[in-house]
């Protein structure tokens, strides 16, 4: 018999891997491997590379209880070469392997460097996701506009999801204007569900401290979750505490409970722990007993089966170079504050701090606060990409880019969103706790205690008004600028320049 090697990567850990399918536990050989390329190519949170391969070495057990041959190479093996591809000739030499199946990658780097391999690769689809690339260009095809609405109703039919025969359940496919409310004032959810490291995942924990202690992020205390068993025990206790309000509050932040009621969940299903799909109905179970409104589970629903394959077809339809995309021209480097060195704007602070200490932040935390921030200061969107994609335990590329070139940083020109995601601190403060105790003030518009994202925002809208200023969603806030008094205007414009200027040079803001 001919043996292959069956490549398995660190967000592939699942039991039902296109690749596994493909392969004859008789003869093949699964090749998992913890490899310093992977490690290090964006300096990652400890606590997601903790999580990667404490994960990976419980499911290479797994597959091992099943019957697989599996070769692992752990960080600190000697024999270590370094990179996937490096392990992938190694392990073919030894075993005299003649080719490899691969489910595909959801890096363009990792697809690149398996199709340079000299070994025959056999590359299958990931089929965990819902769309093919080839139905979401089908849907994409003709399109003016690649709005997720419409290919998420395409969503729901394929997977009968909250439907009533060809209908979506309760009239309507969408139930986001019930999802805005602003902080409550108790949050009765307690939190993602935590564990105790064991012995495996301590193991790893003492050799990510030693490896990568210096890295942004705190690797203690170190909770999430690391085999599918914890995973479905952590989901079962968000849908039964957490759900119900996810809905109302998905927008809504507070400093001293940066979970609010979401479900912290990304991570588990990115990296296969969960299946999306059998997610999703256990959520529309939960719904059909009573136990959630459908507001809550519409809306949950909808990132995964909407949200989340839509930017993961953006992602493989636009290729290699979206990641370079500069639609706006914005050149400014990530100031320090991304990596934890001091502000005065407390809703940065928070943030950044809570990536700091969880490697996650929620989506409207990323979107209206470091986002939209990173946005009006004209930061590099290539080194708002990197950020984002080292810090969050939850982020690969097929995910994290299009959310950050896309829809945070408008790169794209316009290929996800209809206008730039800017606001002023009036949405933070309407939205959050945040603004209470802060050194700047949110209603001063200019002025030495003038909040930056007040002064930024027209900063903001004036040096790209010649782009946005016949957009329909804008039209209004030009016009709001027009009625200023001149000597406003100018103050404004010098204040933030002042700001920006301060920024840059390094100084505390």
């Amino acid at each position: 018999m001919v043996t292959r090697l069956v490549l398995v990567l660190g967000d592939q850990l699942s039991d039902g891997l296109s690749a596994l399918r493909a392969a004859d536990p008789a003869r093949d050989i699964v090749v998992m491997a913890e490899v310093a390329e992977e490690a290090g190519y964006v300096p990652h949170h400890p606590k997601k590379i903790a999580f990667l391969f404490a994960a990976m070495r419980k499911f290479a057990d797994r597959l091992r209880h099943a019957g697989w041959r599996v070769e692992y190479t752990a960080l600190d093996d000697p024999d270590n070469s370094g990179t996937i591809t490096g392990e992938l000739l190694r392990r073919a030499a030894a075993h005299n392997a003649k080719g490899v199946i691969a489910t595909q990658p959801g890096e363009w780097r990792l697809i690149t460097a398996l199709n340079e391999l000299p070994l025959p690769v056999h590359v299958i689809r990931d089929d965990r996701f819902i769309a093919s690339a080839e139905e979401f260009e089908a849907w994409a095809k003709g399109k003016k506009q690649l709005r997720m609405e419409y290919f998420y109703r395409e969503m729901r039919r394929k997977t009968g999801l909250l439907m009533e025969g060809d209908k979506p359940a309760g009239g309507k496919w969408n139930y986001d204007h019930d999802n805005r409310k602003p902080a409550p004032d108790d949050v009765t959810f307690t939190g993602p569900l935590q564990f105790e490291p064991d012995d495996a995942v301590a193991a790893v924990l003492e050799l990510v401290g030693q490896r990568f202690g210096n890295n942004f992020g705190s690797l203690h205390p170190f909770w999430f979750a690391t085999d599918r068993d914890q995973a479905q025990q952590h989901l079962d206790h968000w849908i039964a505490g957490g759900l119900a309000n996810f809905g109302d509050y998905q927008d809504a932040m507070l400093a001293d409970r940066p979970f609010m009621y979401h479900a912290l969940i990304g991570l588990y299903i990115n990296a296969g722990l969960l299946d999306p799909l059998d997610v999703c109905r256990q959520v529309a179970a939960a719904w059909q007993a009573g136990k959630a409104p459908l507001n809550a589970t519409e809306g949950f629903i909808r990132q995964i089966i909407g949200w989340r394959e839509y930017v993961r077809g953006i992602w493989y339809r636009e290729g290699p170079d979206y990641t370079r995309r500069n639609a706006l021209g914005h050149t400014h480097d990530l100031p320090g504050l991304y990596w934890g060195k001091p502000t005065d704007m407390r809703c940065m602070s928070q943030t950044v701090a809570q990536t700091r200490d969880d490697a996650y932040a929620h989506h409207i935390q990323r979107l209206m606060v470091t986002g939209n921030f990173a946005l009006l200061a004209g930061i590099d969107p290539w080194q708002v990409h990197e950020w984002y994609l080292a810090v969050y335990a939850d982020a690969y590329e097929w995910v994290e880019a299009p959310n950050v070139i896309g829809m945070s940083q408008f790169a794209d020109g316009g290929i996800i969103a209809s206008k730039p995601y800017v606001s002023s601190g009036n949405y933070i403060d309407r939205m959050s706790d945040y603004c209470g105790g802060c050194a700047y003030k949110v209603k001063d518009k200019t002025g030495p205690r003038a909040c930056p994202f007040n002064l930024l925002y027209w900063h903001f809208l004036i040096r790209h008004r010649a782009r946005f200023s016949s957009n329909p969603r804008m039209g209004q806030m030009y016009a709001t600028w027009d009625r200023m008094a001149e000597d406003r205007r100018e103050t404004v414009l010098r204040e933030a320049d002042d700001f920006l200027t301060r920024m840059q040079a390094g100084a505390p803001v």
